[in-house]
């Protein structure tokens, strides 16, 4: 193996997609730097890796990184693989990467499944213009949501159902697929408007969420005075932020409107 820093995607669920290529990779180098060694060890059983390992996961990057560096420096060809899929995409890998670019070291990858990218596939939506958020951050909703084009989040099942309530009320009007344990037995994908998915069971496993675009119609005056009624706040500077998201008005006319509904 050419000594270099190889980024390894590896199956998110089904073994079978891991490539012939990625295999040559693991078994040859000198070492795999590992998001978890356990779950690795999994995989590496499964196919017969026999590759020393090590740790690298995000609470012990600072001391592990540098060594690393050191050994490709030296002549090593190392591995990085995080728990499923691509290292980096919401996962240890980029820190390492962006050191051994600092270093002048040679890096290589080893294409493999990305979640977010299956998903927005499985769902439907348009693909030509996505943004990524990584894990949902109710707090950043607000913000998200003006961004117009399609949107994918990766979401616990533990909080999937909060999360569907908060889309809700903040993007009811786009829908949302909830796709889960891709490439796995039980992989489904649900799609509707958040309002209809707080009727679903809530979904068990590994879950991607992925909002299709805000509606190209502009929302009418009848519509749009429905949801400054609609629309509680614990404040007006809130209230109006909201009701400009969900209908691509200016937040000046959004407080506007809120001011003529306390008139009333």
């Amino acid at each position: 193996m050419q000594s270099g820093l190889y980024i390894v995607g590896t199956p998110i669920g089904n073994l079978s997609d891991i490539s012939a290529r990625a295999l040559e990779v693991l078994r040859n180098v000198d070492l795999v730097a590992a998001e978890d060694t356990r779950v690795f060890g999994k995989l590496a059983s499964h196919f017969d890796i026999k590759t020393p390992r090590v740790s690298c996961h995000e609470h012990n990057e600072r001391d592990v990184v540098p060594e690393l560096i050191e050994k490709i420096a030296a002549g090593a060809s190392v591995a990085a693989v995080s728990d499923a899929g691509m290292p980096g995409i919401s996962d240890p890998g980029f820190r390492l990467v962006r050191a051994a670019r600092e270093a002048k070291l040679p890096v290589f990858v080893v294409p493999g499944p990305v979640a977010a990218i299956s998903a927005l596939v499985l769902s439907g939506f348009p693909t030509d213009r996505f943004t990524f958020c990584g894990f949902f951050d109710e707090k950043k909703l607000r913000e998200d949501n003006k961004i117009r084009h399609t949107i994918i989040y990766y979401e616990s099942p533990n909080r999937i159902m909060t999360t569907i309530s908060a889309l809700a009320r903040v993007m009811p009007e786009r829908k949302v697929a909830i796709v889960r344990e891709i490439t796995k037995i039980h992989e489904e994908t649900i799609i509707g408007y958040p309002a209809d998915l707080l009727n679903i069971v809530p979904p068990r496993g590994e879950i991607v969420i992925v909002v299709a675009p805000a509606p190209e119609h502009k929302m009418s005056d009848s519509e749009i005075t429905e949801l400054v009624n609609d629309i509680s706040a614990s404040s007006m500077k809130s209230a109006a932020a909201d009701l400009a998201a969900r209908t691509g008005i200016s937040k000046k006319e959004a407080y506007k409107r809120l001011l003529n509904k306390e008139d009333k």
